[in-house]
């Protein structure tokens, strides 16, 4: 075999069945070994034709999350493997294990600006946890065989650079035999756990903020938030793993956020942090914090910790839990409950009550539909913006269901291509992409590949058309909104152009029947809500500074378009201020 046969066999013995790219001179080598495989259903791989390379990425991190499994992309030289870049950011800082093959130019070229020139083993330095250049046929098994244990062992990004002139030559060392290795249990020490116990039985209200870390640990969180009478509130990447079956939620913090987690961590006297590296310090309390996480480089990035372990989540929770005196005082909990109550009935709950009547169509009713409709297993995939606040507050996760987005890279355009990866590798299951006109506009052909590959998968749009995360962020800074406007297009007869079930809703009455007719479609279906521009998402806490902002704001609005946008703002969104 030549190389590029060899490397495709050792992924294949690593339980690769799809590569997702775009062919391409220098990748050719590649992709002819991965025809020769003869495709999945023959014990081989998948070639997963997209549109853009950075699709390729955004699609391999979605399979990779959702799996747990090496997912793998691929880009020609030059500009081909530069297009992935964005989407294996994404990657890395979502801990998704992906292996990126960056095809070179021809080796003995190597240095001397030749056409397509760059350096693959270089630009994707900050975006990797391993990134090597294959130089030598003797060479390629054992850097292939380590890039693959980088990315899977770490949870991050593996870069192999090879040139096409390598990879095309006869393969001259043999091919290592593949064994799984299998991730340990990280357990505390001891006198963590003892001393934890100390600190836990001596305080009175105890607040626990869950994050991705804990995922598998959901029954373990929920005994121990029990045994301490605490509140949870959870992130966006916890939402999933703990928000179900869950009789302590108090809901999510941050600008996203809703419910009573802000106000129940402001007021407790120890905040138990649990597998989260949440970035916003400035919704994080200073109060006594203690930090849980199997990664000790995150412990007290964030925000000070009095008390870091590391450990993982279940392990130390498993632990601690049997330690916690007995009989303790429920007042905390049982205020913050009621708190959290009061605010899901309004304000959120406000945004849902009679939409069917409201013209234009609110959004946040457009999601509460679509979380009664959809599978009680359904993927959903969220665009940055006001979709990952309209997923973060409506779509219940049920323990069944996964929403994955950019969360922590915060890309547009990801909704689309992290669909494809999630249907891809779950054929049999519902994936529903969650996407803003403004992103889907900009990997909009990735439809095309949804299309070519007959990928059942289902668009919801929200074409408001705005950027609306970034019209808030302007009006809260005190700026009129500008070059926000997206000019209108009809996204579904663009979509039916393609081949997909495609419908366009302008009436609210309409909205549950067209996403169930979507959903009960054959094959790719797009539905497109015309949507309030002026409804905007308000955080939970509304500060002094944000209402100065917001007030400078309309007053330099009124000052250049005119009071009657204004009014029309105030009134798509004052009955959604949260009232004493």
């Amino acid at each position: 075999m030549n190389v590029a046969e060899q490397i495709v066999q050792q992924l294949v013995d690593a339980g690769v069945t799809r590569i997702y790219g775009i062919v391409g001179d220098s990748l050719n080598p590649i992709v002819d070994a991965v025809r020769k495989t003869g495709g999945s259903r023959k014990g081989g791989i998948d070639w997963v034709h997209v549109r853009h390379e950075e699709a390729a990425a955004f699609a391999a991190s979605a399979d990779a999350q959702l799996t747990g499994k090496l997912a793998v992309c691929a880009g020609s030289c030059g500009p081909g493997n530069l297009h992935l870049i964005n989407g294996l950011y994404d990657a890395q800082r979502s801990g998704a294990p992906v292996l990126a093959i960056a095809s070179h130019i021809p080796s003995v070229q190597i240095g001397s600006s030749y056409f397509q020139e760059t350096h693959p083993d270089r630009l994707f330095l900050e975006c990797s946890v391993y990134r090597e250049m294959i130089s030598d046929p003797a060479q390629a098994p054992r850097v292939v065989n380590s890039a693959i244990r980088h990315a899977i062992s770490l949870n991050g990004v593996s870069v192999l650079t090879i040139p096409g002139d390598i990879s095309a030559e006869q393969a001259s060392a043999p091919t290592p035999i593949y064994r799984e290795a299998r991730h340990p249990v990280l357990e505390p020490a001891p006198e963590d756990v003892e001393n934890l116990a100390a600190l836990l039985n001596k305080a009175k209200k105890v607040a626990i903020f869950a994050g991705y870390g804990v995922q598998g640990a959901h029954d373990e969180v929920i005994a121990l938030a029990q045994a301490l009478n605490a509140p949870i509130g959870h992130s966006l990447r916890g939402k999933d793993f703990i928000q179900y079956d869950n009789p302590f939620d108090v809901g999510m913090t941050g600008l996203l956020g809703y419910g009573a987690a802000a106000e129940g961590m402001n007021d407790a006297d120890v905040l138990l942090m649990l597998g989260t590296d949440f970035p916003y310090n400035q919704f994080l309390p200073d109060t006594l914090t203690v930090q849980v996480d199997r990664e000790a480089e995150k412990l007290g990035r964030r925000t000070d910790v009095s008390f870091p372990i590391q450990a993982d989540v279940k392990a130390l929770v498993t632990a601690v839990t049997p330690k916690i005196d007995k009989g303790r005082d429920d007042h905390f909990l049982q205020a913050t409950l009621k708190r959290h109550a009061k605010i899901m009935k309004a304000p959120v709950g406000s945004y849902t009550r009679n939409a069917e009547n409201l013209k234009p169509i609110h959004p946040e009713f457009v999601a509460h539909v679509l979380n009664e409709v959809a599978d009680q297993d359904a993927v959903f995939t969220a665009d940055t913006g006001m979709c990952n606040v309209w997923t973060a507050r409506y779509i219940d996760p049920l323990g069944t269901r996964r929403l994955i987005g950019s969360f922590l890279h915060g890309s547009m355009a990801n909704a689309l291509p992290m669909a494809i990866g999630a249907q891809a590798s779950h054929p049999g299951r519902q994936v529903i992409s969650v996407s803003g006109d403004g992103g889907l506009s900009m990997l909009l052909g990735e439809l095309v590949t949804a299309r070519m590959h007959n990928l059942p998968i289902k668009v919801m749009v929200f074409n408001n058309s705005t950027l609306g995360m970034v019209k808030l962020e302007m009006l809260v800074a005190g700026l009129p909104d500008f070059g926000t406007d997206v000019h209108d297009v009809n996204y579904a007869g663009v979509a039916a152009a393609m081949g997909f079930h495609g419908e366009r809703v302008e009436d609210p009455k309409r909205v549950r029947g067209a996403i169930t007719d979507a959903l009960a479609a054959d094959g790719p279906a797009l539905v497109e809500f015309i949507t309030d521009p002026n409804a905007l998402s308000l955080p939970p806490t509304i500060t002094g500074e944000m209402l100065i902002g917001f007030a400078t704001a309309m007053s330099k609005v009124v000052l250049n378009r005119g009071a009657g946008e204004v009014v029309s703002m105030a009134t798509s969104n004052m009955r959604n201020i949260p009232r004493p």
